[in-house]
């Protein structure tokens, strides 16, 4: 079984890596890739989805009218894509500056501030990806409602696995909120976290809708 590096050190590319051998490294005892890592992996495998409906829709009779609606969408889902790919290796960077943080000696000037820091950054990256998820949930609950007949499951299934992506990013947010002192950044993160999932939740609620419908 693959290991990886220690994730304090260099910067990590487990993006470019060949997917069994991703999930190799993630089963190893390192620390990464995890949770935060199969989230955007997750949200990249829906992005696909998307782009997979928009496609089989884009040209085909009796889905003219939506032809640019599904042109646009599969633009933005291909953009998402790559940006969660880049969200793997983001978050995996984010927890080796943790753990660079929480190992400098005690006495250290400013390491406390540098800890936090590293908390806070490490919280940051997954809440910025978690947002970002939340747009392509509402891709496809679009790809639902306007997409070919024909794979509509496929768009019903990257809805959710958005939805499970966001949630999990969210999940990487607040256990590093548990560790940040800054009451107001933490109350901040959690009101824009709450937000963010009951729209979502009204978005999963649509998606089952329109797929029973049609």
């Amino acid at each position: 079984m693959a290991s990886s590096p220690d994730c304090s050190k260099s910067p990590r590319m487990f993006h470019t890596l060949p997917l069994d051998t991703f999930l190799e490294a993630t089963a190893t005892r390192e620390p990464v890739p995890g949770g935060g890592g199969i989230a955007a992996m997750t949200a990249a495998s829906a992005a696909a989805l998307v782009e997979m409906v928009a496609n089989l829709t884009i040209g085909k009779k009796g889905y003219e009218d939506v032809d640019l609606i599904m042109r646009e969408i599969r633009t933005r889902a291909g953009q998402l894509r790559q940006r969660y790919i880049r969200g793997i290796d983001e978050d995996a960077n984010a927890f080796g500056g943790v753990i660079r943080a929480v190992r400098l000696p005690r006495d250290t000037p400013d390491r406390q501030h540098l800890v936090q820091q590293a908390f806070k950054d490490a919280a940051a990256i997954p809440f910025a990806l978690g947002k970002d998820i939340f747009t392509v949930l509402q891709l496809a609950e679009q790809t639902v409602r306007y997409g070919n007949a024909w794979v509509i499951t496929d768009g019903a299934i990257a809805a959710m696995n958005a939805r499970a992506a966001m949630r999990s990013a969210f999940y990487s947010v607040r256990v590093n909120l548990k560790s940040i002192t800054d009451e107001d950044f933490v109350k901040t993160m959690m009101d824009s976290i709450l937000e963010i999932e009951n729209r979502a939740a009204l978005v999963e609620e649509q998606v089952e809708k329109e797929y029973a419908h049609r």
